[in-house]
């Protein structure tokens, strides 16, 4: 262990505890973490899961002058020293992070299912475990004017109590995806041909290119979901995926896993990725290859896609220096759909920063259309509901401008035994309303197949290692 005290705002001084570990899993630490706020996000083997709050930053609505996004920045500002400057010579990891999201639009969200989830809400945690690769590390933070004991003490619980638990549960993660027919779903069959019609005509008219249409699922589950254990198989499913898990207020939960990067900034290097275009996985691996093949050559969905890619690109070419942008789209294979994919990079340009540009690109027509506001406008007409953070931004970032933030797509929002799910298809010239609905059908799947599992049969919780939170 070796204590780490990095420089602050006048508020406080931050002081870290961390552990270097040899084996332990995120499932059983978050359990350790229930009853106050916990979260997850990562991609395959490289993750971080965390919980309690050493402060919070929630903003109720757009926010005052400047938009949320400034006012997300000022108030960490007011917890952290985070101007760039302070922070450029303190390695990457052993940065603070605050993790938390943005709403689709910016008011708030309406309803009791969004309970907990403002316009813009993130958490600098108490305690964190992260994995990269083989390694994996136990960090405790407080401030200097917390005792130095209490922290060790703290980090010297967590790691006992991991080193007794299993990093993985044996139950199986196969989610039994027939019970879709329990669920109710909005817009109705009939109301999404209607909605999507009209999208036709508008494009048809000129009036938009392309917008974005989403539907929702509501499924109550004759058992309590063990929201731990959908996380889990969310995973384990979908490991090419950014699975992201916000629990802000107990038992209020967001989960998903998103296929695309909507903005990744290490230092000076910006990433991103255009997804848009779907087509199913096959059966085997010749069905899959011609499906893949299908859908390069589909001019339907390449239009979807490039209208998301050239949007992307037009935002940031006056952001970045050299930005690059892939000339033809590759296939993203996923558990049970594959993308049309294009990554684009470049290098930040004055004071961008990861939330500077999350604010520019949000939303992109992967999940709204183009142009962004007669998109916008049929998307309220043909919705009869709340998108609430369903396609906001979620991810992180830290007092350096680093951070990753991805659209909240193949989500689920819930709670004990009652959920919602969330599921988009674009439309442009060429759509069909009945590929639409089935696309969207597809989209349920990883929440709802990650949901049945966890509600079919309880696991097992091993022992708090004492309060941590």
């Amino acid at each position: 262990m070796h204590p780490l005290s990095t420089p602050v705002s006048s508020r406080f001084r931050l002081a870290r505890r961390v552990r270097e570990l040899t084996a332990a899993g995120p499932t059983a630490f978050l359990r350790a973490l229930e009853g106050g706020p916990r979260g997850f996000w990562g991609r395959g083997d490289r993750w971080a899961a965390w919980g309690g709050a050493l402060a919070r930053i929630e903003v109720p609505s757009a926010g005052p002058e400047g938009g949320r996004f400034a006012e997300v920045r000022r108030r960490s500002s007011s917890v952290l020293d985070t101007r760039k400057a302070g922070w450029a010579d303190v390695p990457a990891e052993d940065r603070p992070r605050f993790f938390g999201g943005f709403s689709f639009l910016g008011r708030p969200a309406r309803g009791e299912r969004w309970e907990g989830f403002p316009s813009a809400g993130f958490v600098l945690p108490r305690i964190l475990l992260e994995g990269d690769g083989g390694r994996l590390r136990l960090i405790v933070q407080g401030v200097d004017g917390d005792k130095g004991h209490v922290l060790d003490e703290e980090a010297d619980r967590f790691v006992t109590f991991l080193s007794k638990v299993s990093p993985s549960e044996a139950l199986p993660c196969a989610g039994d995806v027939s019970g879709v027919g329990r669920g109710v779903e909005r817009p109705d069959r009939d109301e999404w041909e209607r909605a999507v019609r009209k999208v036709l005509r508008a494009v048809e008219a000129g009036e938009v290119r392309k917008a974005v249409l989403a539907r929702i699922l509501d499924v109550d589950f004759p058992d309590p979901v063990d929201s731990i254990r959908a996380l889990r198989c969310l995973r384990e499913e979908n490991p090419d995926t950014h699975v992201f898990y916000f629990e802000p207020r107990p038992g209020r939960i967001l989960l998903g896993a998103a296929p695309e990067t909507l903005a990744r900034v290490q230092g000076d290097a910006f990433s991103a990725t255009a997804v848009a275009g779907s087509v199913r996985r096959g059966g085997d691996p010749e069905e899959d290859a011609t499906l893949a093949k299908y859908l390069l050559r589909s001019g339907k969905d390449r239009e979807e896609h490039r209208l998301t890619a050239e949007e992307m690109a037009e935002i940031l070419a006056p952001r970045l220096e050299g930005l690059r942008v892939e000339e033809e789209p590759r296939v993203l294979p996923l558990a049970r759909i594959q993308h049309l994919e294009t990554v684009l990079r470049g290098r930040l340009r004055g004071e961008e920063d990861v939330l500077s540009l999350v604010e520019v690109l949000h939303p992109t027509p992967a999940v709204c259309g183009r142009p962004r506001e007669a998109a916008l406008a049929l998307i309220r007409d043909a919705e009869p509901f709340d998108r609430g953070w369903y396609a906001g931004p979620v991810g992180w970032f830290d007092p350096a401008g680093d951070g990753h933030f991805v659209p909240a797509l193949r989500s689920a929002v819930g709670m004990d035994r009652s959920w919602r799910l969330f599921a988009g298809a674009g439309v442009v010239s060429g759509s069909v309303p009945d590929s639409e609905w089935r696309e969207t059908r597809l989209k349920f799947d990883p929440a709802l197949r990650a949901l049945e599992a966890a509600s079919a049969t309880p696991s097992a919780t091993g022992p708090a290692p004492g309060d941590a939170t």
